[in-house]
């Protein structure tokens, strides 16, 4: 299993054990209620999905690179839901 699985892996199973639905888990993460998730807002959610605050920057970033579809810098809902359905 390569890194970038284990780090989705571990995301999934977060947003299963905690969360009823993905949208349950994105709203709780969208600290800001501005409808997408930060920078600040995606280290929060890797925090919890217990991802080393060693790499968890730099997952950070390239997980807004690989899902930030309109280049924002910033990960929508629609966005978050096609990185859930990768991890299924």
């Amino acid at each position: 299993m390569s890194t970038k699985e284990k780090i989705l892996n571990k995301i999934q199973i977060l947003i299963a054990n905690s969360f009823k639905t993905p949208e349950e888990a994105f709203a709780f993460f969208d600290a800001d209620k501005d409808g997408k998730l930060s920078k600040k807002e995606i280290s929060e959610l890797l925090q919890k999905a217990e991802i080393s605050g060693l790499i968890r920057g730099l997952v950070t970033t390239k997980l807004i690179e690989g899902y930030d579809k309109d280049g924002d810098q910033l990960v929508s809902w629609s966005e978050f839901k096609s990185a859930i359905e990768e991890i299924k």
